[in-house]
């Protein structure tokens, strides 16, 4: 027996099969009993509309299944109001300032395109897959191109830099007073007791150059110049653990060590940890970031913080200021750290010489 949706009775001939009906915006409309338009302002997150018609609103278009076509608006918008946004997904404090643009972006009235940077694209290619997507204005984090000149032909847009390795001109820059978070990290180990503090450097990263002069100026500071030792590291667990075996094979362990990242302190700290070293009675740890990895309990990582919420705030604010406001001037927006002190550091143990005398 045939399927009678599909085939007709007698003649053999095939009826299509009628699919349902997409819902539209006027659809939901009706089910509402409001304008297109009204409906219209809601789904753009538009002032004119009571938060009870958006509930009701946002209700209707779940039971009918609407969904707004955003390539649609797009295409009839003579602004997209989107911002790019240019990230890598190896730095947890990096993820932690992507997860903050968003309601960023919603509180000055722009959307997200996110494109994560990975070894098998250049930064070009995914600068104009940006703009080929009509991104007004990109949002980097923690890039390494110097200068943003884009293939394509849809003109230059506008940059925000956050924590950038170099400082390009013609854009806006959001980083950290790195010095200063460094400064707060030696008088606080300082202030402990200690006086041989290590730093593991973090190369070629973003800050990492001037976290390092941070260190320097600080010990300097606090007449540590002969304490000074800065090993080369990056901003990786394994860099942590190759300088913590480095620092076992020595003679006399560092009293205290300032890693680049958090990442990088994770790493010092488990090898450690695993050669019978504790912390922070042996050896105290400071990370820099305070990324989610330095609040998990197990670690309790003392960190120099960096607001990752204030960081996508002002680098949205920037650009809106370029795209809303015509602001051409390049900003150079500084962000205060925070040294958030947990169970990573304490007061040195006290140690003897051979001939008796008392160190620290």
């Amino acid at each position: 027996m045939g399927d009678p949706g599909s085939v007709g009775p007698s003649d053999g001939r095939v009826t299509p099969v009628r699919r349902p009906k997409r819902p539209t915006m006027s659809d939901v409309a009706a089910r509402v009993g409001v304008s297109q338009a009204l409906v219209s302002l809601v789904f753009r997150n538009q002032p004119g509309a009571s938060a009870d018609t958006r509930r009701r609103v946002f209700q209707a278009a779940e039971e009918l299944g609407y969904r707004p076509d955003t390539a649609a608006q797009l295409l009839r918008r003579t602004r997209s109001r989107q911002l790019g946004v240019l990230f890598t997904m190896r730095q947890p404090h990096d993820v932690g300032i992507v997860e903050a643009l968003y309601p960023a972006a919603r509180k000055h009235g722009y959307t997200l395109v996110l494109n994560a940077m990975v070894e098998t694209r250049d930064e070009r290619q995914a600068m104009d897959e940006l703009l080929g997507l009509r991104c007004e204005a990109i949002i980097t984090i923690g890039t390494t191109f110097e200068r943003h000149q884009p293939a394509t032909d849809l003109g230059r847009p506008s940059i925000v830099e956050i924590n950038p390795r170099t400082r390009a001109a013609g854009t806006d820059v959001v980083r950290t007073a790195e010095r200063n978070g460094m400064r707060q990290a030696v008088d606080h180990l300082v202030a402990q007791g200690h006086r041989a503090i290590a730093h593991i450097d973090g190369g070629a990263m973003p800050a990492a150059e001037e976290r390092r002069r941070g260190y320097r100026a600080a010990m300097r500071h606090h007449g540590l110049a002969e304490h000074i030792q800065v090993h080369p590291g990056d901003y990786t667990e394994e860099s942590g653990a190759t300088v913590a075996r480095d620092l076992l094979a020595r003679p006399e362990l560092p009293t205290a060590v300032i890693a680049g990242n958090d990442r990088c302190a994770h790493g010092l700290l488990g090898t450690l940890l695993r050669a019978g070293v504790s912390v922070p009675d042996d050896v105290s740890v400071v990370g820099y970031d305070d990324s989610q990895l330095a609040r998990l309990s197990f670690i309790d990582l003392t960190s120099v913080r960096q607001d990752a919420a204030e960081a996508a705030e002002v680098a949205v604010r920037a650009a809106a200021e370029r795209l809303d406001e015509g602001r051409t001037a390049d900003r150079d927006i500084v962000l205060d750290p925070t040294l958030v002190v947990r169970g990573s550091t304490g007061p040195p143990r006290i140690r003897s010489t051979p001939d008796g005398d008392l160190l620290r």
